[in-house]
């Protein structure tokens, strides 16, 4: 019954397109955001709490959401990230024998606001066409124009700093205090299934926040150092890339992912740019030119890292590119324990290719431990 009494909502693009809908559920108003898509079949709860998609309106290509309920455990943060959803077909009921409950409800307890019955293909489209940009999803249809002058005042995500938005505010441990490793973590927005790996592989985390200096994070004595994933612009970063650079002196094991890779990126003087639309799906293409395999992964990013002044790097290494576009999917420094990916190794959700990554830097580890013993 509840699709007959839902109220209409409609999609308000930057450029003053609209795309029309209904609202889920009895929520109602407006959320603004950049409107982005994701092509994943699945994982739609994973992708609602990752904290790189904050601040985003998240259009859903897969034609129905909701239809496997959502579970406790299937969430990469503390809450909700994203700033609205946008998708075709809604399923209030759910048949997942380990449901804790509907997609409906999750939402409504994270207050997010969600449209459907929207011709997503069409915007997804349009997207692809015209580039990702700043919208507003709303039942208000009685307040276009005002609608249109809060639009205009949305910052653009270009340069826009938004990892002190989800980092930790203090440090915490995660993993089992006796584990082998020992890990400092720089929290840009980092994903549960990320600690999850680490942990897996006898590390023991402290996950400080964005903004800490080396000086904190060596207070640990870890064996190696990692930069997570986040949204926004890396480049108003500046004291996480200081912090990089600083990581970088001493020599240590360094391991980054998505906005950690750019960062790391920035701490080698290689610039970053915000992308035309995005990588943000399940299942794209990744060659590893050291290995010359495939790899299928999970993406999530707007920016990416210079590929000429990468290559042209006397100190950096690229080892993965994306197929489908040819930009930087991973770099190395030659002669040190120190690596990144653009792309989620991690993946909740997204297939496991590429989780021989964090193999990698465990041996990094074990290398450097065993060097420095000598």
């Amino acid at each position: 019954m509840k699709y007959q009494t839902r109220k209409k909502a409609l999609i308000l693009l930057a450029d003053g397109t609209i795309f029309y809908g209904k609202a889920v559920g009895g929520k109602e108003g407006s959320a603004f955001g950049e409107v982005c898509f994701n092509t994943g079949t699945t994982g739609y709860q994973e992708i609602f709490t990752d904290p790189s998609y904050f601040g985003q309106l998240m259009v859903t290509t897969n034609a129905h959401i909701g239809n496997y309920g959502t579970n406790r455990n299937e969430v990469e943060s503390d809450s909700v990230k994203i700033a609205g959803l946008i998708c075709r077909n809604f399923s209030y009921h759910y048949s997942r024998i380990d449901a804790d409950k509907s997609l409906e409800e999750f939402l409504n307890d994270n207050n997010l606001l969600a449209i459907s019955d929207v011709d997503t293909r069409a915007l997804v489209s349009y997207i692809r066409d015209n580039g990702a940009m700043n919208a507003v999803i709303t039942t208000e249809l009685d307040n276009i124009e005002a609608l249109k002058e809060q639009l205009a005042k949305v910052p653009d995500m270009n340069g826009l700093e938004l990892a002190s938005k989800v980092s930790a505010k203090e440090p915490y441990f995660y993993g089992d205090e006796n584990a082998k490793y020992k890990v400092s973590a720089l929290d840009l927005g980092i994903k549960k299934n990320i600690l999850r790996n680490l942990a897996a592989r006898d590390c023991y985390v402290k996950v400080f926040p964005y903004n800490a200096s080396f000086t904190d994070l060596k207070s640990f004595e870890p064996d190696g150092y990692f930069l997570s994933n986040g949204p926004g612009d890396p480049e108003p970063l500046k004291a996480s890339i200081e912090t990089a650079k600083e990581i970088l002196k001493s020599g240590a094991p360094l391991f980054g992912i998505c906005l950690g890779h750019q960062v790391l990126a920035l701490a080698k003087g290689i610039s970053t740019y915000k992308m035309h639309h995005g990588h943000r799906g399940i299942n794209h293409p990744v060659k590893n030119l050291l290995t010359g395999k495939g790899e299928i992964t999970s993406q999530n990013h707007g920016f990416a890292i210079n590929r000429e002044e990468t290559e042209n790097h006397p100190d950096v290494e690229i080892t993965h590119v994306h197929l489908n576009d040819h930009t930087v999917a991973g770099i190395r420094l030659k002669g040190k324990p120190v690596f990144s990916v653009q792309y989620h190794p991690e993946a909740s959700p997204g297939p496991h290719d590429a989780t021989y990554l964090f193999d990698e830097f465990v041996n990094n580890i074990e290398t450097y431990r065993l060097q420095e013993a000598l």
